[in-house]
């Protein structure tokens, strides 16, 4: 398991927006200039986020994207998740991996699962408040 750029920068993105919330919106250029990450490449994590409620986000003067909810509501893992392909050890536990014939006589599997169990919990333990 690697986690993409596009889940570095989703984290970085809210850290960063939660770092810097006074309850006014965020201008993009913003976060853009103090994490050093291409606003075009923000635009597209931000309008996941957008998209499933994650934050907020206006647009024209005043505008800019702001935390939904306090920081310690957000998991890194539910961040990752919408990021993410997947978080998965193997192929064969992705969520839309397709029933692997060989699943009932695997030997790792049980040990694959089981990683991929740690995996979520870790994620879903830590929020972005544990992380500023």
């Amino acid at each position: 398991m690697i986690i993409s750029t596009r889940g570095r920068y989703a984290l970085r993105l809210m850290v960063d927006l939660a770092e810097h919330n006074t309850g006014d919106f965020i201008p993009l250029q913003e976060i853009a200039e103090r994490q050093e990450i291409s606003e075009k490449y923000l635009e597209r994590i931000i309008t996941v986020l957008v998209q499933n409620k994650m934050i907020l986000g206006h647009r024209g003067k005043g505008g800019g994207y702001k935390l939904n909810k306090t920081p310690a509501e957000y998991s890194v893992g539910s961040i990752l998740e919408l990021t993410e392909e997947s978080l998965a050890p193997v192929a064969c536990l992705a969520k839309d991996a397709a029933v692997c014939e060989k699943a009932k006589n695997c030997k790792t599997l049980p040990m694959w699962e089981k990683l991929n169990t740690l995996i979520d919990g870790f994620f879903a333990k830590v929020t972005i408040a544990d992380l500023l």
